[in-house]
């Protein structure tokens, strides 16, 4: 062992707190970008390889009722290459200690073998016999709410008859990965069941015989999407097709590509801002430290070593700390990467998990890092590296002190030390400032992984308190006219009731589309409250669409534009509805008119298929199983239970991914405010120890070091509560979907938050100093040279 690599180990030695502080800086922010990307890459993959191996479907139709004998018609068109035609049926489920409705699908698959496309994934047991008329499949989301086993039975109401089966097997579906109730927002496993039945018992329970009223097409590679389709919805129409649409509008593969878009921001914004703080952070904290190096530099050319002997020796030091953390943050983030994708994989019901971590990923978060770190070290060796021995071995010349702020404000009561700090940090107002930018920074980084909470909150308080006050939703099997009402009205524990008329529709503007639901409500609802950006109620206009804001930002339109509105049923008139104004939801999209309006363009009577119950709390239970029961109700849809969902989906996914962001923040605030406070330590060690011969207690001496972090800290706070927000408005900019949308809410507890963390990691690192200032040999001041 050469010299120089004897000096290398003991030096790193030496610095190993400081070092593994460091690695700790580093590592947060590699573990960070690895896990972001790996967890998205690795969501990505499944997703691909689910489809391709489970056959998952190009084209979809869903529609009233069709011969069979038009399939051969179906099948010759261009582009086709393979269709399955089945029967689709709304049902309505009892379990045994299960008081709370349960609504389901079921879908017809072909006698005793799988569909040819979206094929089914058994979990456990098998396919339904075909000599048997009372088995079936049940969702694996469904089975595990209830903990349901094959083997056992379960009820069901299709059509109006209560029928009972046992479960062969529990499957899941390329189809349904994302399993939710067609018109909520978010998945309810326990109270939404997916089933599959052999296609003879299904058509003869739902009276589909000889018939399909549901149809899936795999296209080939050379297939015109959009000409196929101008084909095939004529040819449909006439039997209740709401027009063909592909996965982009397919219910589970639109959420999902929606959810992965936000996770992709996720991965795109919060990793580089991670990785870009530790990289100023580190590229300051390694200049500092090889500062505090500068005697030994000049010793070392004494010697005679090169200054490229000299430069790559403390490249080596560098390296020795920022690449063994960068290769922990990468093992840290595929550790949080592979637990983060299993808890994504709890509610995307994919049958497996391909994990992925991409070289490219994991070698640029590793260059960032090394990057910044060379920087920050060659920056500092230049300075050092151009002094003659001679002079780099004396101390520094003093700076040329002039009187400052304490004389001008005539502070001479403060005692001493006091005095000592605040004059250190008016004189150096660089270094002092890239401390406090630099705690800054850290606070900025809580504040932004904290907000979120705050945030959803709010958007549950407008969403599900301001503008939806109902305690139950009622979708209707088919439009019915207002009269029906009054049978609603007249149940025990009914206290107002509202009746709404929503439409498919395709929103057109230009050449831009949206497909979605077309809302028709009384102007004086007082269930359904749409709010503008200020939470004031928007009332509807006589004539006019209103949009979302999300909505009517995605087809570039604005109020007094003209939008095409083309009805997706009925007789699928095409409509032309001025945008009258926009209004603020922070849930989904949606489109909203008055229902008289939209009636009368529809050509029908007072009619409505949607109905909104506000009830007595007791009586919710009891309420939602009488709906259930009468005929002409598809589902019933409690407020609550959409709340509870709503909670759940934020607990397993955005705030779980929060919380592995804010111990990795709080790990970054640790080690910035520790190397600041190290590093001041060792830059003004023969300082303290000439105080100390002085007569200075340890107290005394202590107070000024400490109370120079300290009031660097507090300094540092109003500036990071201003990067902080900056932040946040950046990521809630970026977090912008059909889902959710997440609004800018930053309450005291945000700010609170942040400050007590970094003040924390200031206390701890204060008490470290403290450790190290009483072994502190004073004798080392009296061999300065002068």
């Amino acid at each position: 062992m050469t010299a120089l690599q004897l000096k290398l180990l003991r030096m790193f030695l030496g610095l190993r707190g400081q070092a593994a502080a460091i690695a700790l800086l580093i590592g947060t922010g590699v573990a960070m970008y690895a896990m972001a990307h790996a967890t998205l890459d690795s969501l990505r993959a499944t997703r691909e390889a689910v489809y391709r191996e489970q056959h998952f479907a190009d084209l979809f139709v869903d529609l009233k009722r069709a011969p069979l004998s038009l399939l051969p018609r179906i099948q010759a068109l261009p582009g086709v290459a393979q269709i399955e035609a089945r029967t689709r049926a709304p049902v309505t489920l009892r379990l045994p200690g299960f008081s709370d409705p349960i609504t389901g699908l079921a879908l017809s698959i072909p006698d005793g073998r799988q569909p040819q496309l979206n094929r089914l994934y058994l979990r456990s047991g098998t396919l339904p016999d075909p000599s048997r008329n009372d088995q079936l499949l049940v969702s694996e989301a469904f089975a595990e709410a209830h903990a349901l086993q094959t083997g056992e039975h379960i009820e069901l109401i299709i059509n109006g008859r209560l029928r009972r089966f046992v479960i062969s097997g529990i499957a899941l579906s390329p189809e349904y990965i994302y399993q939710i109730r067609p018109g909520d927002l978010f998945p309810d496993f326990s109270r939404y069941a997916l089933l599959w039945i052999n296609q003879n018992v299904l058509q003869y329970a739902w009276g589909m015989q000889g018939a399909f009223n549901s149809l899936s097409l795999q296209l080939t590679a050379e297939a015109d999407v959009d000409t196929l389709i101008a084909r095939l919805d004529p040819l449909l129409e006439p039997w209740g097709s709401t027009g063909a649409y592909t996965r982009h509008d397919q219910l589970s593969h639109r959420y999902l590509e929606e959810e992965l878009k936000q996770l992709a921001t996720m991965a795109t914004v919060l990793p580089l801002i991670f990785l870009g703080v530790a990289a100023f952070l580190l590229n300051m904290v390694c200049a500092r430290l090889i500062q505090t190096q500068r005697e030994q530099i000049a010793v070392l050319k004494a010697f005679g070593y090169h200054n490229h002997q000299v430069g790559w020796h403390y490249l080596q030091l560098t390296l020795l700390i920022v690449v063994p953390g960068s290769l922990l943050g990468l093992l840290a983030g595929a550790w949080l990467a592979t637990a983060l994708a299993e808890l994504y994989q709890s509610y995307f019901r994919f049958p497996w998990l391909e994990f992925r971590l991409r070289p490219e990923v994991a070698l640029s978060a590793c260059l960032i890092a090394i990057a910044a770190a060379l920087l920050g070290t060659l920056g500092a060796l230049r300075s050092a590296l151009r002094l003659q021995p001679a002079e780099a071995m004396r101390p520094p010349a003093p700076a040329h002190y002039r009187p400052g702020l304490i004389e001008w404000l005539r502070l001479d009561w403060l005692s001493g030390p006091t005095r000592i700090l605040l004059r250190n940090l008016q004189r150096q107002p660089v270094k002092s400032s890239l401390s406090i930018l630099a705690i800054a920074l850290a606070t900025a980084l809580m504040m932004l992984t904290g907000f979120q909470q705050n945030a959803i909150n709010h958007m549950l308080d407008v969403q599900f308190r301001l503008v939806q006050q109902q305690d139950m939703t009622l979708n209707l099997t088919d439009p019915l006219a207002r009269s029906a009402l009054s049978t609603l009205r007249a149940q025990p524990g009914v206290r107002h009731v509202e009746g709404l008329r929503a439409v498919p529709v395709i929103l057109r503007h230009g050449h831009l589309d949206q497909r979605g639901s077309l809302l028709g409500i009384d102007p004086e609802s007082q269930l359904l409250q749409l709010r503008n950006a200020n939470l004031e109620r928007v009332v509807l206009p006589p004539q006019g669409l209103l949009l979302t804001d999300h909505l009517a930002t995605s087809l570039e339109v604005k109020p007094g534009d003209m939008l095409e509105v083309q009805v997706q049923e009925g007789r699928r008139p095409v409509l032309r509805i001025p945008l009258a104004a926009v209004v603020d939801e922070y849930v989904g999209v949606g489109a909203y008119i008055q229902r008289g309006a939209l009636t009368r363009m529809l050509g029908e009577g007072d009619s409505l298929n949607q109905v909104l119950v506000a009830a007595d709390p007791q009586r919710h239970l009891t309420l939602a199983r009488t709906f259930e029961e009468m005929p002409g109700v598809l589902s019933v849809t409690l407020r609550e239970r959409s709340i509870a969902a709503f909670n759940q989906l934020m607990d397993e996914s955005l705030l779980v991914f929060t919380l592995f962001s804010l111990f990795l923040a709080g790990s970054i605030a640790f080690a910035v405010v520790y190397n600041n406070a190290r590093i001041a330590f060792a830059e003004r060690g023969r300082e303290l120890a000439s105080l100390r011969v002085m007569g200075f207690t340890q107290f005394e001496v202590a107070s000024l070091l400490i109370g120079e972090q300290t009031l660097l800290t507090l300094l540092a706070l109003l500036p990071g509560f201003a990067l902080g927000t900056a932040l946040c408005w950046l990521l809630s900019q970026a977090m912008q979907t059909d889902l959710y949308r997440i609004p800018l809410v930053l309450q005291p507890a945000t700010f609170a938050q942040a400050a007590l963390v970094v003040l924390l990691a200031t206390l701890l690192s204060s008490w470290m100093l403290l450790r190290r200032l009483s072994r502190l040999d004073m004798v080392s001041a009296l061999k300065a040279a002068e």
